[in-house]
């Protein structure tokens, strides 16, 4: 497998660029510009070990066309990454074709700290039919990005999906290919008492099977074991807050453990 890094600015001018077999480093000694992109393209489809920069962890991702896109975060953004992230001037990239043992090996398959709005390139990939007031630190993006902080709101490291109080809202996880679940992990909001907390949901799977789950007022990780699952995505939806004061229930994170199918 072929790796190429690149930085290409507004205008689409290369800035710089790095190619190698197997993996490659890209040492970028300029400050990022509003407009810039960092392209991640490889000669094959397939799964790559991607970190983007040094303050935020690598991921497995999933390139079904071998290609990936990533602006670089600018203004109301920024305040969903580590504020160290992407700035100064001597940035280091890396990507490499994900090992056989990584591949086999269960993982959270839900991982993805690079993911937004504009991703459709790179897996897994989560959208959600309601976020509140469209703010980057209650994007859906966030439950997916390893962060599981969750006694504050409203800026990183305490990023969330908030659902706008909408009582119909849902996240869907998309995998890219098929994938098999054994368990899912979710982390609620724990801000109280501003927050609220959901009593139930419901997970459906691409396959048709549901499974219902009870939740509990945690700030803990909670745990779901399932039946070994197939699946090319899983959905979470039918939330039904608990009776509380409180209008804000919001996930922190959701986990999707399992291997590739």
């Amino acid at each position: 497998m072929r790796v190429t890094l690149t930085v290409v600015d507004a205008a689409g001018q290369n800035l710089a660029q790095s190619s190698a077999d197997q993996d490659a480093f890209l040492v970028y000694r300029q400050p990022y510009r509003d407009g810039d992109q960092l392209l991640v393209e490889v000669s094959e489809p397939g799964h790559i070990r991607l970190a983007l920069d040094a303050a935020i962890a690598p991921a497995i991702l999933y390139l079904p066309q071998g290609l990936f896109s990533f602006s670089i975060p600018f203004g109301a953004r920024k305040i969903a990454y580590p504020p160290h992230a992407f700035c100064g001037d001597l940035h280091r990239l890396y990507a490499a074709k994900a090992r056989p043992e990584e591949m086999s090996a269960q993982r959270n398959l839900a991982f993805n700290p690079l993911d937004d709005h504009a991703n459709s390139q790179a897996f897994p990939h989560v959208e959600a039919n309601v976020e509140t007031r469209g703010e980057a630190a209650f994007a859906v993006r966030n439950v997916i990005d390893g962060e599981r902080a969750n006694n504050n709101h409203g800026f990183w490291p305490f990023t969330s999906w908030g659902i706008d109080r909408d009582p119909q809202a849902a996240l869907t996880l998309f995998f890219g290919r098929p994938v098999t679940l054994c368990e899912v992990v979710l982390t609620l909001r724990a801000d109280f008492p501003h927050d609220a907390w959901w009593e139930s949901a419901v997970l459906s799977f691409s396959g048709g099977e549901e499974t219902r789950l009870t939740l509990i007022k945690s700030s803990a990780a909670q745990c779901f074991c399932l039946p070994e699952t197939r699946t090319e995505w899983v959905r979470l939806h039918s939330l039904v807050k608990a009776d509380d004061p409180s209008p804000f229930p919001a996930l922190t994170q959701i986990e999707a453990w399992g291997t590739e199918a």
